[in-house]
């Protein structure tokens, strides 16, 4: 409250002073202080119409009494992790539900609604806050903080479609919260039923995805030697291993959630070791189609032959799903996301749909005999078909070769390719001993062993390797911070964040086909676009975060923040120039 001196006459000019201190802090805080004056003349006490308008917005932006009941509940599932400023270690904490009980609410869906807290501790003011419906009322879900309990006070602001922006008092006690389907980023309302269909058809996508075809072109060639009954059991059983480890993969994920770790689909690619391992492997199965080992025999016929194939197909299902890591194909970033704010049970069910849905071509061939019919007879073309095979093998184990030079540098290469060689050496060495007597049979196979687990330890020197700068991108952009970002829209500038990583297929198709494209660069810059890249090639927390935020569990992911927007667009996974430019307003 401001008044004039009593002696004042209109048409005086009067001089406000002011003392002025406050702290800036980063990782040290800093004082600084400065005195302020304001010239200002005295009115004659009518109002004056060029500000009654201004001030007459800004009191109707005032908070008011929340006109619904408002309860509070903390739940059992575990929300976000935080770091205990005591241990300074992660912790999880739980959900908490704050529910207006407001049928119109439930009907108008408002775009966003955000909790301002009176006292601290009692939610984590960082964390994302997801908005959902229940059928007579709006449920925000946020993180619960280390002093939740009794009465949560603060401001409850809701933002409607048409920018209108309404602020709630808050005085919520504990109480019963309604079940809540919680929106997706993308503006539906995204249920369990939705998230379980989206995972079934992002499965069923995910086998034409460029990662995965070379395995089913193996999983093909062997299902072509079976015109007897024996496809079904190798079908059944490389679906069982498709969804095992897609379980595993989910399994994993939810336990490193629930200790405090927040990861993403794709997660096991940003692990030096993880990206060898695959090179590895891959390059292993490329020798084995070349003919320099065999697993087992290729004919079909006696049990012993036919568990092998069972085995073999399990594995392949293994492997399918391991090496289908780099890709995401659509439907499957909803779902996936939505399956990372479930509790575990809900989010294994999402991930056993994909698994489902991933092995659903494969278990139709056995399950429908007619359909091998469409399939070549077994003969000479096999042994050549399964050589050429190799070669993308070949190809597939270069391409994770050049993901390890994003992570690891040279030095990670150089030790890769070395490991390649040891394993090499041992195969063959195992190939031209093993027609020999016991003794020099024994004899090769300890030193194919030897060197091989030669090549292996040289993989721990990946772990000492510090990432290179990100090199894999064609566009131009600067590195994605969430203070960058912070800076840039609050100086009122779009924004475009590519969110992408060096071992993510699609994420590199999009940047040669579209967002490299001079139409695309010219529009950016026309409209002053800045494009952040988010490299997700190594583990950040900042950009694993954003995808959070943002509904998504893995790269690619796009977001344009249009000036003044309170929401990104998200953008499709596979994206297309018209589309590119029709969004940011090209």
């Amino acid at each position: 409250q401001i008044s004039a001196p009593a002696d004042a006459k209109p048409g005086d000019t009067v001089t406000l002073n002011a003392a002025v201190s406050w702290l800036v802090c980063q990782n040290i805080c800093i004082p600084e202080d400065t005195k302020l004056t304001l010239p200002v003349t005295i009115g004659t006490g009518a109002p004056n119409p060029a500000v009654t308008t201004d001030f007459a917005a800004a009191r109707a932006r005032l908070p008011v009494a929340s006109p619904w009941k408002l309860d509070y509940a903390v739940q059992p599932q575990q929300c976000q992790s935080v770091i205990d400023p005591a241990t300074g270690k992660r912790q999880s904490e739980p959900c908490l539900d704050l529910y207006a009980a407001a049928p119109a609410l439930a009907q108008a869906h408002p775009v966003s609604a955000d909790f301002f807290p009176a006292k601290p501790g009692q939610i984590v003011n960082v964390a994302p806050q997801i908005v959902g419906y229940s059928k007579d009322g709006l449920v925000l879900r946020m993180t619960s903080g280390t002093k939740a309990g009794g009465l949560l006070q603060g401001l409850l602001v809701l933002t409607s479609s048409d920018g209108s922006v309404q602020a709630l008092d808050v005085s919520a006690p504990p109480g019963p919260v309604p079940q809540a389907d919680f929106a997706s980023p993308e503006g539906g309302d995204l249920t369990l039923a939705l998230s379980l269909l989206f995972a079934f058809l992002g499965g069923i996508i995910l086998n034409v995805m460029p990662c995965v075809l070379p395995i089913l072109a193996m999983k093909a060639l062997a299902l072509s030697r079976h015109h007897d009954g024996g496809a079904r059991a190798e079908s059944f059983a490389y679906a069982l291993g498709a969804i095992v480890t897609f379980l595993v993969f989910g399994f994993a994920i939810v336990l490193l959630r629930e200790t405090g770790t927040t990861v993403g689909w794709g997660f096991q690619l940003q692990e030096p070791l993880a990206v060898a391992g695959f090179a590895l492997l891959i390059f292993a199965v490329g020798l084995n189609l070349s003919g320099m080992f065999e697993v087992g025999s290729v004919t079909a016929g006696d049990s012993l032959t036919r568990r092998g194939g069972i085995l073999g197909a399990f594995f392949t299902g293994v492997l399918a799903v391991a090496v289908a890591a780099p890709c995401t194909a659509p439907f499957m970033a909803a779902a996936l996301g939505f399956a990372l704010t479930q509790d575990a049970m809900h989010a294994l069910a999402i991930f056993a749909a994909l698994g489902v849905g991933f092995a659903l071509p494969f278990l139709l061939l056995g399950v429908w005999p007619g359909a091998l019919g469409f399939l070549p007879k077994p003969g000479p073309w096999m042994l050549r078909l399964k050589q050429f095979l190799a070669f993308p093998m070949y190809a597939a184990a270069t391409w994770l070769v050049w993901v390890l030079a994003q992570e690891s540098g040279p030095t990670g290469v150089a030790v890769v390719l070395a490991a390649m060689v040891a394993l090499a050496l041992a195969v063959w060495l195992w190939h031209v001993t093993r027609d020999l007597a016991p003794r020099g049979r024994g004899i090769g196979a300890l030193a194919a062993l030897l060197i091989f687990a030669g090549g292996l330890y040289g993989l721990v020197f990946l772990r000492g390797e510090s990432a290179p700068s990100p090199t894999s991108h064609q566009t131009a952009g600067e590195p994605y911070t969430a203070a960058k970002l912070a800076s840039l829209r609050g100086a009122g500038r779009p924004v475009f964040v590519d969110a992408t990583a060096a071992w993510c297929i699609t994420c590199l198709v999009n940047e040669d086909a579209v967002l490299s494209r001079s139409a695309v660069k010219d529009a950016f810059a026309a409209r002053h676009v800045a494009y952040l890249v988010a490299d997700w090639t190594n583990r950040n927390d900042e950009i694993t975060q954003l995808l959070k935020e943002n509904g998504r569990s893995g790269v690619p992911m796009y977001l344009y923040y249009a000036p003044g927007a309170t929401k990104p667009v998200i953008m499709p996974q596979v994206l297309t120039e018209s589309g590119v430019l029709q969004t940011i307003g090209g």
